[in-house]
């Protein structure tokens, strides 16, 4: 891997990268557990920003509200916290999501010679075995992506400390990538957070039989500094935070160089729209540009 005068991996982060044969895994089975790509240092400076952003610290605030905004205030109480946008309106934040490494990462498993970012939710899953949000349903991301024409999309699953089952750890449909689905009618209008639990698992149970395939679900084990990365079509879900502190981790949606915005349509006929197409600059042909540097920074660039 050359990379482009910006982007320089030293010998030893070069060492990290996934191995060809680690590649292949991804493509065949949907997810990634990387090596340990972030220290202690730079975790705890991680979650000393997002606790300054808590408070309301904010380096810049975005333009305008989207329609669909995940925005996390005190007022909403000890549910499930979810920020969009955190990359844009914390500078500290944002360095270290940036990190050429990640980037690297992400460009080997989707085959592409150009990452971006896409979005980034900060999430903490606070210690309340009952509370319903912290069961977040089977879902893929793709679903809400239909407005991005590219299908090599992924998703780098960051926690702040080790993740394991106990404190609900991202889970993975093994090879759920891979198959055909049946229409469902998702889109970005109807998040699956709005959605009752046992309407998913039911489309979930009905694309796996439709593939002819069961449903196998892959806990994933994430030790500190390590990053689960997964497909943009592969199935997954966590659950309750069973441990005594809260679950902290940021969802890092990364898009491919290939990408851009594309028309889709809602099955009542209505335009389905991003968050992004109120937010970022326009194409010369007038269509929302997913590669506003302010929005969708360049994270890796490179000839693989």
């Amino acid at each position: 891997m050359t990379t482009a005068p910006e982007f320089h991996l030293t010998e030893a982060e070069r060492a990290l990268l996934p191995t060809p044969e680690e590649v292949a895994g991804y493509l065949e089975h949907g997810w990634y557990l990387s090596r340990r790509l972030f220290s202690d240092e730079e975790l705890d400076t991680l979650q000393s920003a997002t606790e300054h952003y808590y408070t309301g610290h904010r380096d810049r605030t975005l333009p305008v509200r989207p329609p669909r905004l995940a925005s996390w205030e005190a007022a909403d109480g000890p549910v499930q916290r979810h920020n969009d946008y955190v990359h844009y309106e914390s500078d500290a934040i944002g360095a270290i999501l940036r990190k050429p490494l990640l980037g690297a990462v992400a460009a080997l498993l989707a085959e592409a010679e150009e990452i971006r970012v896409f979005q980034a939710t900060l999430i903490y899953k606070p210690p309340v075995p009952g509370e319903p949000s912290n069961q977040v349903p089977w879902h893929f991301d793709k679903h809400y992506w239909q407005t991005s024409s590219s299908d090599r999309m992924l998703t780098a699953f960051l926690p702040f400390h080790d993740c394991s089952e106990e404190n609900g750890t991202i889970t993975m449909v093994d090879g759920s990538h891979r198959w055909k689905e049946l229409s469902s009618g998702e889109d970005s209008t109807r998040h699956f957070a709005e959605r009752d639990n046992s309407e998913l698992d039911s489309i979930l149970d009905a694309n796996a039989e439709y593939n002819g395939t069961e449903v196998r679900k892959v806990p994933m084990a994430i030790p500190r500094g390590h990053v689960s990365f997964h497909h943009c079509r592969t199935y997954h879900g966590s659950g309750p935070n069973l441990a005594s502190y809260p679950r902290r981790a940021v969802s890092l949606h990364l898009q491919d160089g290939g990408n851009a915005y594309q028309a889709a349509t809602r099955p009542d006929g209505g335009p389905v729209v991003y968050n992004h197409d109120v937010l970022v600059r326009r194409t010369p042909d007038g269509r929302p540009d997913y590669a506003d540097p302010d929005f969708c920074p360049t994270v890796w660039r490179g000839a693989r």
